[in-house]
């Protein structure tokens, strides 16, 4: 088994108010929390860039600051957004804009970049009222979408982070390896999804093992998994032990069951579960050799 590769997911567009005040905005505020991350036992930051309000900012400019800042403390692995579904226009060359001038810049090129392989209802479900609070959210990812993100992604030289919500968007990532558009191994991302958020596998044991039953088959695969909206502690042992690796932050879930955690605090937890189970945890160096094999 691998070392654990650990992702943090440090903001995503998750507000303060939502229920914890340790979610950074800024360059700055998310530079230093990828630095704490990193020493608690991180090998990934995923990250939105976010105006000083919390609200999202698409800029590359942005981005490039944050990543250069982030660089100037540590050696973390950095994975960018394309901006979820919050942005105005939804054209592939636009969401993928800012990441293509990125990776131009040696000083501020990401290591990864999110494609989510399908499209999926958004829209927030209230089980005490039985009402959705929100009827028209769609996160959208066209096929050809996706082809143009696959090839110029590998165009820039970055490594494609496979987002799947679902047993279909794992289907479309086997069609699109056969297909010559993903290089192996594919990384991974299997999303469980909790409370009002309603689009992904449910965050249980047969949840998790549905995803693991329809990874492609016969492709090279370094998966790792997260809970958004619910708290992913209830599976990281397992996700451990059935050689996973694990996504975890302030920007799926507040963790307010544990007081007022940070990002850092989630990982050291990570870290003190992988070694209970026997299994070493990644640097940023070995994360990368992982998931680029000689």
């Amino acid at each position: 088994m691998s070392k654990l590769i650990i992702e943090a997911r440090i903001n995503e567009y998750m507000m303060r108010e939502q229920g914890n005040v340790n979610v950074p905005y800024t360059p700055e505020e998310i530079a230093a929390d990828a630095l704490a991350c990193r020493e608690a036992g991180a090998a990934i930051v995923h990250f939105h860039a976010r105006k000083a309000d919390g609200s999202p900012e698409h800029s590359a400019a942005i981005y490039a600051d944050t990543i250069r800042t982030i660089r100037r403390g540590s050696d973390i692995l950095v994975h960018p957004t394309l901006g979820y579904n919050t942005m105005d226009d939804h054209t592939a060359p636009s969401r993928l804009k800012h990441i293509l001038e990125l990776a131009k810049d040696p000083s501020a090129s990401p290591h990864f970049v999110p494609l989510d392989m399908g499209s999926v209802n958004v829209d927030r479900y209230d089980p005490q009222a039985r009402r959705f609070l929100t009827t028209n959210q769609v996160y959208s990812n066209p096929t050809g979408d996706l082809m143009y993100f696959a090839e110029h992604v590998r165009a820039a030289g970055l490594k494609p982070y496979l987002t799947c919500f679902n047993i279909g968007f794992l289907r479309y990532a086997n069609a699109f390896a056969d297909m010559g558009l993903l290089d192996e191994p594919l990384y991974m991302c299997l999303v469980l999804t909790d409370s009002i958020f309603l689009g992904g596998h449910p965050p249980s044991l047969q949840g998790l093992q549905s995803h693991l039953d329809h990874l492609p088959p016969g492709k090279k695969v370094e998966w790792t998994s997260m809970t958004y909206g619910g708290n992913l502690f209830h599976l990281v042992e397992a996700i451990i032990t059935r050689g996973g690796h694990v996504s975890i932050g302030l920007g799926d879930h507040p963790y307010n069951e544990y007081g007022m955690p940070t990002n850092a605090e989630l990982i050291r937890r990570v870290v003190d579960i992988a070694r209970a189970c026997g299994r070493e945890v990644a640097t940023p160096q070995e994360a990368w050799n992982i998931l680029h094999p000689q």
